[in-house]
């Protein structure tokens, strides 16, 4: 199983454990809420946890692989997209995290994007409050 389809897995199992080995060190997430990224393995894996817990019945509808950005080198790095539904606060949401992977096919940076753009809002205060609630943030 490869590393799009272990992180899926996961996820859709609550299981964060999981999630550790698929991140590298530095892994940067992009969120739809955010100018900066959350940084590093443990903040990821902190925002996770609060993910699943806000994201009611999130299910991944989708599956592409592909290639994404371009290295010093001009080489471009393996790349998935995952389409995901969920539900906020009794809305529908509908989304997609795009997954880039280093070398060892780790996940190196993880973007996030929502619709309608009411989503965004409603996401990002679960979230906030998700995070604050956990001392994140």
């Amino acid at each position: 199983m490869d590393t799009a389809e272990r992180f899926r897995t996961a996820v859709e199992k609550r299981d964060l454990s999981a999630l550790e080995d698929l991140f590298t060190e530095d892994i940067r997430f992009y969120s739809p809420v955010k100018f900066r990224p959350f940084e590093g393995r443990p903040m990821v894996l902190g925002l996770f946890g609060v993910l699943v817990r806000v994201l009611g019945d999130l299910r991944y509808v989708g599956h592409f692989e592909g290639a994404a950005g371009t290295s010093a080198d001009g080489t471009q790095a393996p790349a998935a997209v995952l389409p995901f539904r969920a539900t906020v606060d009794g809305k529908d949401i509908h989304g997609i995290d795009m997954l880039h992977f280093d070398e060892a096919g780790r996940i190196k940076e993880f973007t996030v994007m929502l619709r309608p753009a009411s989503a965004v809002h409603t996401v990002g205060q679960a979230v906030l409050e998700g995070l604050r609630a956990d001392g994140l943030a």
